[in-house]
């Protein structure tokens, strides 16, 4: 029983003595970590939270990273193992957009908020507001100004003309409209669809389109229209008996139609008529009446104006009517009397010799005193047979001493110049012998 208290006296003592001695053991200063925290361990419990062997696991607040070693420890120098420091988190310098910018709250720190914007004309591409987030990292896609809206162009209002005189055109000017850009004023291409300014449009509407395109290929478009109108009379015909040829369109302002008969027949009022600005025809409608021929003249002269610009003479001579190369000239011309009338072709017969001499046209009878006159007038002798071709400005074109075929009188007479527009009007209407 002795024994028993006895040692337990000696561990009393030596616990006091144990904890006498804790108490003088150098104790490291108290840990604070700003933004932060440390959970610690001890050997002897809770009290003693920084005495030496203490050890102290270190964390940071959210938003904040630790700069240091995780644990510390007290040591016999009575400091920690290592210094630790919470820094707030920080993201990376946010990229300036071209043609915007950013402003941001707080920096580029954990929570900071930043707000993209653009210059004017640009459009905004990606999140608008992006966060520092705790990974150190932006939320959000990466932000971008794009030039999306088009360029403005203003066309012309409506270009309206009538064609000029005797024309089916006009002539259409207009000054070309120039394009703007809303982002940075810089267009890169100017197209045109359609006739340029200046150009002669025909009657009609016409689309006129320009189109413009900036450096980001945004394009902007505006169209008129040229509208030509050509003022127009009625249409002519061509009178019974007759042909017209027309300039232009036929009867459009300032248009002349000018008119002609087929053979044996005359122009009776206007030979030309114009299409006026008042959408009325110039002049007389002309008639195509049948050609009387005066033979009750003084002179040949006065006998040949008659036909002057109306019709070719073949004026065949001959000493008497028994003359064997007029009988055979007569024979052959019988059955070409079509090709004759389609080349306006009068035949004049002389027979005979003063002073029994006479001259006939058709059926009508030329006086003795005419038929000399017209013999002396062109020269022909009294006493050959003689054939003398005339054009329609009175002029001798060939002559023949024997007959002629009607295919040698065809081919003369087809060579002459005012024949061969006949020959084209006669083709349009379908005139021609069988």
């Amino acid at each position: 029983m002795g024994s028993c208290w006895l040692r337990l006296a000696a561990l009393l003592a030596l616990g006091a003595r144990a904890s006498l001695e804790y108490e003088e053991t150098p104790w490291c200063s108290p840990i604070k970590v700003k933004h932060g925290y440390a959970n610690c361990r001890t050997p002897q419990g809770e009290y003693y939270k920084n005495v030496l062997g203490t050890r102290c696991d270190i964390r940071c607040q959210k938003g904040y990273e630790l700069h240091g070693p995780h644990q510390l420890i007290c040591q016999s120098s009575k400091r920690w193992s290592g210094k630790v420091l919470c820094k707030q988190k920080r993201c990376p310098t946010l990229s300036m957009p071209t043609n915007g910018g950013f402003k941001c709250l707080d920096g580029a720190y954990f929570g900071s908020r930043c707000e993209y914007y653009c210059s004017p004309g640009y459009q905004l591409k990606g999140d608008r507001i992006v966060t520092c987030t705790d990974s150190k990292a932006w939320s959000g896609r990466p932000a971008a100004c794009l030039d999306t809206e088009p360029p403005r162009i203003q066309c012309p209002s409506v270009k309206e003309k009538t064609a000029e005189p005797n024309k089916l055109t006009a002539r259409v000017f207009w000054d070309t409209p120039e394009g703007r850009d809303t982002a940075d004023g810089i267009l890169t291409d100017v197209i045109l669809k359609g006739l340029p300014p200046g150009s002669h449009f025909p009657e009609g509407d016409h689309k006129i389109q320009y189109t413009v395109y900036d450096r980001a290929e945004n394009k902007g478009t505006c169209k008129f229209l040229v509208k030509v109108r050509v003022r127009r009379c009625v249409k002519l015909n061509a009178p019974d008996n007759g042909y017209i040829k027309c300039s232009g369109d036929g009867n459009n302002y300032g248009a002349t139609c000018e008119f002609s008969c087929i053979g044996g027949y005359e122009l009776q009022g206007s030979p030309a008529r114009v299409c006026q600005y008042n959408l009325g025809w110039s002049g007389v409608e002309p008639t195509c009446a049948p050609m009387n021929i005066n033979v009750n003249v003084r002179t040949a002269a006065a006998l040949l104006d008659q036909f002057y610009e109306k019709r070719r003479l073949l004026i065949i001579s001959t000493p008497t009517a028994a003359n064997f190369f007029y009988r055979m000239q007569l024979g052959m011309l019988q059955p070409a009397q079509c090709g004759l009338d389609l080349r306006h072709v009068t035949v004049v017969e002389l027979v005979g010799v003063f002073p029994a001499q006479i001259g006939r046209i058709g059926v009508k009878l030329l006086p003795p005193s005419l038929a000399l006159q017209l013999r002396l007038l062109l020269r022909i002798p009294h006493y050959n047979f003689n054939i003398v071709v005339m054009d329609k400005h009175g002029m001798d074109k060939e002559r023949y001493p024997f007959p002629a075929t009607p295919a040698e009188l065809f081919a003369l007479i087809d060579k002459f110049p005012l024949r061969k527009d006949e020959m084209k009007l006669q083709a349009e209407i379908g005139q021609s012998c069988p």
